[in-house]
């Protein structure tokens, strides 16, 4: 597989990722585009058990189904977990934790939003910054210290891969308004709300390693792919910029199964860095200056702690 770094890794999710004998995986966003692409290559190296978190009990069931035409002994369980609302989360936690594994060897957050209306959560967090890194947070952490912590002191390690974007380079000034995360953010625009809501999943992966060392933490940028969220993107801009995402896509996009494989990488590779940022495949060095700024980190850290008291009994 190569040694990350500069140059991209050559990887095949078929020969590439090791035996996943024994383990237990849990994948957000699993009942399309890449996540359900990472649940069916990750469910051919066999592992005991991986968890499928979709919002669509029927959509979720059908993309089972579909994985199981390829992997027909693949054990898969739907959870049902809608990011936009803290009170899922926790249940979803609470399944788990009731009738679930007793070990949890990768937590893969690759569910997001992207370029939607100003809005905001259930509980009031702009959308994106709400979906993309509190529901996340709150999943962590509700599943840290019961599997992650555990599984990682019996098994030698744990992994939570966080699926970021180069978009986090769309941050506003300073990289986080802290005073508008629990407003509709229409202050600054819808990509800046992007960028903001990514560069947490830097900073809350890379925050996330230094406090805890025995897990091994990433966050990754998948590459310009062609899923439902590059279909949002064009949907909810102006014509011109539909127009000019359109033209991108066209040219610049790759299919799923290649937007999969950085994420796959960061989720079974020896090589991997904990806390480090990883553009495709497995290259460093791509991170906006906000990544790298520890106090940024630590303040979205306490600033996040803070916010999920009252939500983390599962």
């Amino acid at each position: 597989m190569g040694v990350s770094g500069s140059k991209s890794v050559v990887f095949d999710a078929k020969t590439d990722i090791p035996s996943l004998k024994d383990q237990v995986i849990l994948v957000t966003g699993g009942s399309s585009g890449l996540g359900k692409q990472s649940v069916l290559d990750l469910s051919r190296h066999e592992p005991k058990q991986i968890w499928l978190g979709a919002r669509n009990p029927t959509k979720a069931q059908a993309a089972i189904n579909e994985i199981k035409t390829e992997v027909p002994n693949a054990n898969i369980k739907f959870i049902e977990m809608d990011l936009e609302s803290l009170a899922s989360v926790r249940r979803a936690a609470k399944t788990l934790l009731d009738d679930g594994p007793d070990r949890l060897d990768v937590l893969l957050l690759n569910a997001g939003i992207g370029a939607v209306p100003a809005s905001t959560t259930k509980e009031g967090y702009e959308l994106q910054f709400g979906t993309n890194h509190m529901g996340h947070a709150l999943l962590t952490k509700l599943l840290l210290r019961p599997l992650l912590l555990k599984t990682a002191e019996q098994h030698g390690t744990a992994r939570v891969i966080v699926l970021s974007s180069s978009g986090h380079t769309m941050a506003p000034e300073g990289g986080i308004i802290f005073d508008s995360l629990k407003t509709n953010c229409d202050s600054i625009s819808t990509w800046a709300r992007y960028g903001q809501s990514k560069l947490a999943n830097v900073l809350f992966a890379k925050e996330l390693a230094r406090r805890y060392p025995v897990l091994t933490t990433a966050s990754v940028h998948p590459g310009a792919v062609s899923t439902n969220l590059d279909t949002t993107y064009k949907s909810s801009s102006s014509w011109l910029t539909s127009s000019v995402w359109r033209i991108f896509f066209f040219l610049a996009s790759v299919d799923v199964a290649t937007g999969t494989k950085n994420q796959l990488w960061a989720a079974t590779s020896n090589d991997v860095v904990s806390g480090t940022y990883y553009a495709p495949v497995g290259v460093t060095g791509k991170g906006s200056p906000l990544t790298e700024d520890k106090a940024l980190a630590e303040k979205l850290w306490e600033w996040t702690e803070k916010e999920l008291e009252g939500h983390a009994e599962a």
